[in-house]
């Protein structure tokens, strides 16, 4: 039946071919006719999918609290007005070469630890549930793509301190109920960092760090975070994975601030004990990978990866950050880590360190740091 088909469509081609043409070119103008078309019908559907998404966003906020409000957010309309007449908010921070690794700048290369301290502290009983306008179009895509999911969960972040505070009365089993919104918003949040991530455009706007600070708000949040873990683990767990390989195969000149960036989001990732957890597993996992292809390197005298061996350090700085906020905490139990990793880790690490530590003392001093960081959380 298929090839009849096509030999139909052959003869037909044929046929119709108007005078001038070639049938391979007018096959060609026809299959990219149909492609334009396909195109088009695509856009359209992706945009309803975006409009149904946003119209349940909504109505989920509605039965989690009655009354919540569906008149304009003046101070999103105040953010976006400064977004277009400022949008170098953040060039004297990001104008140097990127070469700056010291580690008060290593964790807060984009500004978004200080905003998120600022934000833990707003009151918000002076806010009101509104719905935030459509970002016009000053934004670039990679920040429309986030403004619809930013604003559903910066909005449950709000319906939940209010309610806490006995300002207002919610429900929050409703998100059992409709884990398809909650799930779409988080994974439309989580592939927007991603793509800014992968391809990161300086100076980086206000709206960009306000999405960074929403996601670890959501996660650290006692009772919001239980439901998102619920039904995005997976996703998350992918996100981190994302974002380790994009400090790994990074070889940029000027990558280190856009690496610094990724490195310091991986750390706040950890403020969530769980999360935290399967982030020292993954860290560790690479870090013992690498060392043990390195010290094959040098053991046969072969080229290794240089610029690996440079990015390599930022999974190290994070790594320590993370067991340090371990230990600190005493009512953490580090042995919630994935034992498996944390054996693999240090299984040969005395013996590889040994023989790296004349030709990379540097890699060598930070493995032994990170294993007296082990082995004292293991004390503790």
């Amino acid at each position: 039946y298929l090839k009849i088909s096509k030999l139909a469509l052959a003869f037909a081609i044929i046929h119709s071919k108007p005078p001038g043409k070639s049938c391979k070119e007018y096959t060609e103008h026809l299959a990219k006719t149909v492609s334009e078309q396909d195109f088009g019908w695509k856009s359209k559907v992706e945009v309803l999918e975006a409009e149904v998404l946003r119209l349940r966003q909504e109505l989920l906020l509605i039965k989690i609290c009655p009354r919540f409000c569906l008149e304009n957010d003046a101070s999103a309309e105040t953010l976006l007005d400064q977004e277009c007449i400022n949008p170098m908010s953040y060039s004297s921070q990001l104008e140097d070469s990127g070469c700056d690794v010291s580690n008060d700048y290593v964790f807060d290369s984009l500004g978004i630890a200080s905003d998120f301290h600022q934000s833990e502290h707003v009151d918000t009983s002076k806010c009101w549930l509104e719905r935030v306008p459509p970002f016009n179009l000053c934004c670039t895509s990679k920040e429309e793509s986030l403004t619809a999911p930013v604003q559903f969960l910066q909005h449950l972040l709000e319906i939940r301190k209010l309610s806490e505070g006995g300002i207002l009365q919610a429900d929050f089993t409703e998100l059992e109920n409709d884990s398809f919104t909650v799930f779409n918003s988080v994974s439309q949040l989580l592939d927007g960092l991603t793509i800014f991530y992968n391809s990161p455009k300086f100076p980086v706007s206000n709206f960009l760090t306000e999405a960074v600070c929403v996601l670890i708000s959501l996660i650290t949040d006692t009772k919001l975070s239980n439901h998102v873990l619920k039904k995005c683990f997976k996703k998350l767990e992918e996100f981190k994975k994302n974002l380790i390989q994009i400090i790994l195969r990074n070889s940029n000149v000027n990558r280190f601030q856009a690496l610094h960036a990724v490195s310091h989001t991986l750390v706040l990732l950890g403020r969530n004990n769980i999360l935290r957890n399967s982030l020292i597993s993954f860290l560790l996992s690479e870090v013992r990978q690498f060392a043990e292809q390195l010290l094959q390197a040098h053991q046969i005298q072969t080229m290794y990866d240089i610029t690996q061996y440079e990015n390599i350090f930022l999974l190290c700085m994070i790594l320590e950050q993370l067991l340090q906020n371990e230990t600190e905490e005493s009512n953490i139990s580090s042995s919630d880590y994935d034992g498996e990793e944390k054996i693999k880790f240090l299984k040969n690490l005395d013996q590889i360190i040994l023989h790296l530590s004349d030709e990379f003392p540097l890699f060598s001093l930070y493995l032994w740091r990170v294993s007296v960081l082990l082995n004292s959380a293991q004390i503790q």
